[in-house]
């Protein structure tokens, strides 16, 4: 990566789970174009959603028919591999560059390292989970806790990251777990597999993004400019379905 390169910074913005996707695909389209700047940014799903790896066929019928708070759970495909993430009391970020040497745990790795750094600095000590044999059996994401994982001292899984690379361009992002609803996730992937997520009190989703930016502009030595998407933006991205093809999904 180029030093103090400018990134842009989308605030946060909550939408439905097809349109952040529809997103994060033309983000990496257009880096992979060259019209476009590394970029970081964050985002909240709304109405809650399930996510799906884009390789997961299976999945229980029964989440096509969840419901919390009165609305309906959308069931959205994410561009990105991994098994299913319940998108409820969370953040996720995104994460789109290139010029990233390595193999896919290292750049994982190198990707992974400001939000250990930024959480660092929140009091929170983040480290790499370990893969169990069960994780190919299990369809919830965050019941396993893979080796691209960041997980809490106790061992609850704080981050679940996943993955797209396009020749040397890079989308990851991830769901950073802060109010996780224990009986929506009950509901969606069985009663064993919610673990509490202790976290420090009066952290706010505006005080967490901050130390996440602050954390990556000295991880990934870039200077930021925030942007927000413009309207004529806006329109392709809801214009049509992006193309994946000529996309390795991991």
């Amino acid at each position: 990566m180029h030093s103090n390169q400018v990134w842009r910074l989308i605030p946060l913005l909550e939408a439905d789970g097809n349109v952040q996707m529809a997103i994060d695909r033309w983000l990496l389209e257009q880096h992979y174009s060259r019209k476009h700047p590394p970029t970081l940014r964050f985002y909240t799903w709304s109405p809650p959603a399930i996510s799906l790896g884009y390789h997961q066929r299976q999945f229980p019928e029964h989440w096509q028919h969840l419901t919390w708070q009165g609305q309906k759970l959308d069931l959205v495909r994410r561009p990105t591999g991994g098994r299913a993430v319940l998108h409820q009391g969370d953040l996720t970020y995104a994460v789109v560059t290139s010029g990233l040497t390595g193999n896919r745990l290292q750049v994982y790795e190198k990707i992974c390292e400001f939000l250990i750094q930024g959480w660092r600095s929140l009091g929170v000590e983040l480290h790499y989970g370990t893969a169990g044999r069960s994780y190919i059996h299990n369809p919830n994401c965050f019941g396993t806790a893979t080796s691209a994982d960041l997980v809490l001292p106790d061992s609850t899984k704080l981050i679940g990251s996943a993955q797209l690379r396009r020749g040397g361009v890079i989308l990851q992002h991830g769901s950073i777990r802060l109010q996780p609803d224990a009986e929506l996730f009950t509901q969606v992937f069985g009663a064993e597999s919610f673990m509490t997520v202790q976290l420090p009190q009066n952290l706010s989703i505006e005080k967490i993004i901050a130390a996440l930016v602050a954390a990556a502009s000295d991880c990934f030595d870039m200077q930021i400019e925030v942007k927000p998407l413009s309207p004529s933006e806006w329109e392709e991205i809801l214009a049509k379905p992006i193309s994946e093809a000529g996309s390795q999904v991991i």
